[in-house]
């Protein structure tokens, strides 16, 4: 895992939720953690981590993803057992 990665899965589990995380760095940080992406229909990703499954939708048309999306994003994480 880069430095990137790092930054990107604290500002993840940031208090407060932080809403400026660009979704292109989450997606690169699931990869490094060794998830498979599946793609979808429209903007639907799917992610397998550590026997976890999540859904998700990439923010269009911003790059950055909103607090009820990172909420989410740090949820699968933590079910994933990764913490910062």
């Amino acid at each position: 895992m880069t430095s990137k990665h790092r930054k990107t899965l604290k500002a993840i589990f940031h208090n407060p939720v932080n809403s400026s995380i660009i979704w292109d760095d989450i997606e690169a940080l699931f990869m490094a953690l060794g998830a498979e992406r599946f793609e979808g229909n429209g903007s639907r990703v799917r992610f397998l981590l550590n026997g976890i499954k999540a859904t998700f939708h990439r923010p269009h048309p911003q790059k950055e993803t909103d607090k009820g999306a990172v909420k989410s994003v740090r949820r699968f994480l933590q079910e994933g057992g990764i913490r910062p």
